[in-house]
């Protein structure tokens, strides 16, 4: 196994990709110089001032970042339109139209955590159809594997398991709730692992929001069966389903400047890509041997466990020889993305702090070169923000400076003539024409790539996607500083040592109030209006350069209420704006989870309106479920016996309402006071007790 694995290092594409990485590297450095002399000609002292020096230093840093995007979308660009890569892992070969072997068994892991319930297990049945009509279905297993804390939700996860095994008849669809959640999601994981893992050769990674077809699915098998170098094959799922303006403007720029983005990653990365936790196929094996996580020296945010997972499973997987490679021609992986500016920025809050702990492993013992540039660039993603803030405030300081001073026309040494302060406009227009081109030129080689391959009618036609690009960009312009001052906080506080909590994301698609915007925005704008009228005093003219910066700031309230509404994504929409190829025409799977999340909707049974928690004491076949999923009744010690008793006394007198979560979990996890409350509740009296628990009319139904 380890000559095999030392086999795997000295792969074909090894030295390809060097060579790749070297011109991307070159790509990068040259124009970042050049630019950055320029920048250090317009400033007044041309950079001999420690205030300017560092402004260039700043400058340099924020343009080798947006370069980076820039040439990862033009190789990607060439990749697409070549229509041929010979490291393309997704390529179909004749050996892979044979069946799947039986020994190529797969799970398929749906990591949850108080999610909707509802919607989960409709994309769990969409995805069991699409396997299913492939013919390969038996060798796939699912687990769903909950870490919800909600007890309503813990019920209603039980429910809707078994009604889905009901309708199904698949026996290899599995639930478990972790009743410790350590290590989140990755803690999740691994348990699986020590559980099951050995059943199974591969493992495909969910999230509560994926979406994966069955040819997807079994083509990935195909393609780890036939690379045995491969440890991790991640897909780049398509984002889809929501409807807030802000998500559709997202879907959009998914869809037209991903696949670009993507080929991109792929031309650079080869098999050294990332794993972006979601909606991949995962070797277990190695996994199991090579990828368990440390645990960090030091207190929180940036130590303990390790939070962003995926980047370090996957450099992981690489130390120990397996390739990790991006299936960037591969579709069929869906995904969906925040619907409000809040609720992005609430997972950049938590992103962030993973993505700062990745620093700390960059110099890990063993670590190809490439993942540790992969660990700095997840970190510039947020650091960018602060760097971009700070470049904000220097060269706002040097303004005021400059405007503020006495000129000095004769330096300490004796001159004939005056050093007169010399402005080339024409080099500072220089410079903002080369950064536009850095940061837009990708949107119109996007345009031209979907023109050249004929795929227009996909976004609704050449005018609207146009008038479409045009309205993101826009929309972009307006809500980048605000993110920048977000992500900049995030840093710093993180760096101060700031915590965060863990909570499931929000999938609905629920507004942004206008109170939740002014608490979240208000502190921005107000610090646009002061820095703007300071600015605009002392230097009229540089206020000029910064108005589109703190006029998106001071517009943050309105903006993030309005990209939060569905009826303005809707307008949009009939408008011919922000249309994706799965709108136009939609696949069968989508269609099916729209139809199966209104069959869920519409269907329900004597207690469907009650919580999981009611209905687990009042249902009587919910409760055998819930009874046979906990096991035998355990002994406890007199002083936990006799809380218990009291737990369900009070639940008995004062309804589900009279306990706090916490008192709800201990009774769901204990067999024998559940079901004494289960049998005290059907012999209430038509009183108020009876009517607290909601069963006025319903004790014959028994």
């Amino acid at each position: 196994m380890s000559g095999m694995r030392k086999a795997f290092k000295h792969q074909p594409w090894n030295q390809v990709a060097a060579l790749r990485r070297s011109l991307f590297l070159v790509l990068i450095l040259i124009p970042t110089f050049i630019t950055s002399g320029y920048m250090a000609a317009i400033l007044p002292h041309k950079g001999g001032t420690l205030l300017e020096l560092a402004i260039v230093v700043v400058f340099a840093a924020l343009f080798a970042w947006i370069s980076i995007g820039f040439w990862t979308a033009m190789l990607g660009f060439y990749t697409l339109i070549r229509r041929f890569d010979r490291f393309a892992i997704a390529r179909p070969r004749p050996a892979d139209r044979k069946p799947l072997k039986p020994r190529a068994r797969t799970a398929i892991l749906i990591p949850i955590c108080n999610e909707d319930v509802a919607e989960v297990f409709a994309r769990i049945r969409v995805t069991y159809e699409s396997l299913k009509a492939t013919g390969e279905l038996e060798r796939f297993a699912f687990f769903i594997l909950s870490d919800s804390a909600n007890p309503d939700c813990w019920i209603e996860e039980e429910a809707a398991w078994a009604r889905l095994r009901e309708k199904t008849g698949y026996a290899d669809i599995h639930y478990r709730r972790r009743r410790n959640n350590i290590k989140r999601k990755s803690g999740n994981v691994a348990d699986f692992c020590r559980r099951w893992g050995r059943d199974f050769r591969y493992m495909v990674v969910f999230d509560a929001d994926s979406i994966m077809t069955g040819p997807t699915l079994v083509r990935m098998v195909q393609i780890m069966e036939r690379r045995r170098d491969v440890g991790i094959l991640q897909t780049a799922p398509a984002c889809v389903n929501r409807e807030t303006l802000l998500a559709r403007v997202q879907q959009f720029a998914n869809r037209l400047y991903g696949p670009m983005f993507a080929a991109g990653l792929h031309f650079w990365q080869l098999g050294d890509a990332q794993f972006w936790g979601h909606n991949a196929i995962i070797r277990i094996r190695p996994f199991m041997e090579h990828c368990a996580l440390p645990r960090l020296p030091g207190r929180p945010p940036l130590g303990g466990d390790i939070l962003s997972h995926d980047f370090v499973e996957a450099a992981l997987m690489r130390r120990a020889g397996y390739g990790v490679w991006l299936a960037f021609d591969l579709g069929g992986s869906y995904e969906e993305v925040p619907p409000t500016l809040l609720d992005e920025l609430k997972r950049d809050r938590r992103w962030c702090q993973g993505n700062m702990q990745h620093v700390r492993l960059l110099f890990t013992h063993g670590l190809f070169p490439a993942h540790r540039a992969l660990f700095l660039n997840g970190a510039m993603a947020y650091v960018s923000a602060l760097l971009w803030f700070l470049f904000l405030t220097l060269s706002t300081a040097e303004a005021l400076v400059e405007a503020l001073a006495t000129p000095t026309y004769f330096g300490p040494e004796k001159a004939l003539f005056p050093d007169w302060p010399v402005w080339h406009p024409q080099w500072a227009l220089t410079l903002l024409a080369s950064t536009a081109v850095i940061l837009f030129l990708p949107k119109l080689f996007a345009i031209a790539l979907v023109a050249i391959q004929q795929r227009a009618h996909e976004f609704g036609g050449l005018r609207r996607l146009a008038a479409s690009v045009l309205a993101e960009v826009v929309f972009s312009t307006l809500l980048a500083p605000v993110r920048m001052l977000f992500h900049s906080k995030f840093v710093f506080v993180t760096l101060l040592g700031g915590q965060i909590g863990w909570g499931s994301q929000n999938r609905s698609d629920a507004a942004t109030t206008w109170g939740d915007a002014w608490r979240f925005h208000g502190g921005g704008s107000l610090l646009a209006v002061l820095w703007g009228a300071v600015v605009y005093v002392v230097n009229p003219s540089f206020f000029w350069w910064l108005s589109p910066i703190l006029a998106a700031l001071v517009l943050a309230v309105p903006v993030s209420v309005f990209s939060s509404q569905v009826r303005a994504g809707r307008a949009a929409r009939r408008l011919g704006l922000f249309l994706t190829p799965e709108e136009i025409a939609p696949p069968p799977e989508l269609r099916a989870l729209r139809q199966q999340l209104a069959a869920s909707r519409r269907s329900g049974d004597l207690f469907s309106a009650c919580p999981g928690f009611v209905r687990a004491v009042v249902d009587p076949r919910v409760h055998r479920l819930h009874l046979a999923q906990l096991g035998a009744i355990r002994q406890l010690n007199p002083t936990l016996a006799q809380r218990r008793r009291e737990l369900a006394e009070r639940a008995l007198l004062e309804g589900p309402q009279g306990l706090a979560d916490r008192d709800k979990r201990e009774l769901l996890g204990d067999p024998g006071a559940l079901h004494a409350l289960h049998l005290a509740v059907w012999q209430l009296p038509d009183g108020e007790p009876a009517r607290r628990w909601g069963l006025p009319g319903l004790a014959d139904s028994a």
